[in-house]
């Protein structure tokens, strides 16, 4: 009886290491399409040659994480065969013109100019940033809008704090721009110091977001009994310390009451009238601090604005585990009211690396999707140009070794094909940061440049992609 119960543990791990490898010689990717990682059971002890186990500590690492874009996905193609059904001979040349004229745009012979990785102009003339050009003429008169929108790449204003504070000291402007309403992790952003309670966010990607209030954002706030935003500047940045303008971007169906402060001011409060078009509260006074609060629950929150009174703004927005493709969701005749308070004369995209998957190398229905989104947000926002910007380098895991991610030329490719497609300005960030195996580089950099994730930057990487983003902009406006 003894020996019998000595035997039993020794089976159940032999039984266990059998069923481990057996588990680590399946294609899981494959099989999965990419929602399982490949396995393998001595991936540290032998260099294999199969390379598709993604390194990931995050949620932006599983691939692929967007729900909203497998969906899409599936309604693309349900819409395409449907199309094919009832296309005319005439619609089906007309569509075949379309795509020999994208084909016959060239790429560009070389992404960079010596040290500056260059901004691609995919408009056909060389247009690509002209309305941006024409905004700058006139930044000591009024504040010329940037709105970098993407996902966690850029949580916490890594990369775009870097961005506003160079453009800042180039042409004028203070201020953070636009900050939502709540944050769960207020400390990791280092440009402005947030805090709060009492409101409930509301996205496409998490509980029932009501489509009226989703703009650029793509996030709105509604109050859960008595709510507070506070804002407070900060010295770690030029011109974050303090600004001009404090703007409250809200709509509120019912009357509501909304109080705000700005340094050690006495309290204002503000009787609103019930509407359905956005309505703005603006305090103009120079400041340093500035909040918000209300308990009408009807009132859907927007988000706040803190900006000078000219030069340069550069907003911030970023949905984690966003794909961009959303974008094409977000309410036209929102935007359209938004624009008498805060427009916008450029906006960044940067997505991407929520539609990667270790077992796709073709995002072709990516391209159309993301095609599409940038068209739905012109309509939104008619004044602007847009930039697309590429991918950053991320790592997998190759055996016991960390490279670039086979298909990340692949997205590259996919996201190039969205600015050709769009008419608009492609940069290539895998290339501002070195190209193939530089995410390995910044990873092991000192300081640190990327996280051990070998897909999110630090904030000392978010510097000095910066510094490259702004040298290739400054250098599209001059030439």
């Amino acid at each position: 009886m003894d020996d019998n119960r000595h035997g039993k543990p020794f089976l159940v791990i032999v039984m266990a290491v059998i069923m481990l490898c057996g588990a680590s010689m399946l294609p899981l990717s494959q099989l999965t399409g990419g929602r399982l990682r490949d396995f393998n059971l001595l991936a540290d002890i032998v260099k294999i040659t199969d390379d598709t186990t993604a390194v990931a500590t995050q949620p932006d690492a599983s691939a692929p994480v967007d729900k909203a874009l497998i969906a899409a996905q599936a309604e693309e193609e349900q819409e395409r065969v449907m199309r094919l059904d009832t296309l005319s001979e005439q619609e089906d040349d007309d569509a075949q013109q379309i795509v020999d004229t994208i084909s016959r745009m060239p790429d560009p012979i070389a992404s960079r100019q010596g040290d500056i990785v260059v901004m691609e102009d995919y408009t056909g003339n060389g247009s690509g940033l002209d309305r941006f050009k024409a905004a700058l003429s006139q930044k000591d008169n009024r504040v010329v809008r940037i709105a970098f929108v993407g996902d966690s790449y850029i949580e916490g204003d890594i990369f775009t704090q870097n961005v506003r504070e160079s453009l800042q000291q180039h042409f004028g402007g203070a201020g953070v721009g636009y900050v939502n309403m709540y944050s769960e992790f207020p400390g990791f952003r280092r440009s402005v110091r947030q805090s709060g309670s009492g409101w409930k966010v509301f996205n496409l990607g998490k509980g029932r977001a009501n489509n009226a209030y989703l703009s650029l954002t793509e996030q709105y706030s509604v109050p859960d009994g008595k709510a507070k935003a506070v804002y407070k500047g900060v010295d770690k940045f030029r011109n974050a310390d303090s600004w001009e303008l404090s703007k409250f971007l809200f709509v509120s169906p019912d009357d509501a009451v909304v109080t705000t402060k700005t340094d050690d001011g006495e309290p204002k409060l503000h009787t609103v009238k019930g509407s359905t078009d956005v309505q703005c509260i603006e305090l103009a006074s120079p400041t340093s601090s500035f909040s918000v609060s209300t308990d009408c629950g009807s009132l859907a929150a927007i988000g706040v604005w803190l900006d000078d009174t000219a030069g340069i703004s550069v907003d911030c927005m970023s949905s984690r585990g966003y794909s961009g493709v959303t974008l094409s969701k977000i309410n036209v005749e929102l935007s359209r009211s938004m624009r008498r308070y805060i427009d916008y004369d450029l906006i960044v995209l940067e997505f991407g690396i929520n539609a990667m998957s270790a077992a796709q190398s073709d995002y072709s229905a990516y391209t159309r999707l993301m095609t599409k989104a940038v068209a739905h947000l012109r309509e939104c926002y008619p004044h602007s140009d847009f930039i697309i910007m590429g991918i950053g380098d991320r790592g997998q895991k190759s055996g016991s070794e960390i490279k670039s991610m086979r298909v990340a030329p692949a997205m590259t490719s996919a996201q190039r094909d969205i600015a050709r497609n769009s008419r608009c300005i492609f940069w290539d960030t895998r290339e501002a940061m070195g190209g193939e195996n530089s995410i390995v580089d910044w990873a092991n950099a000192n300081p640190s440049r990327a996280n051990k994730d070998y897909i999110h930057l630090t904030h000392s990487g978010g510097a000095v992609l910066a510094e490259q983003f702004v040298k290739s902009l400054l250098h599209a406006i001059d030439n």
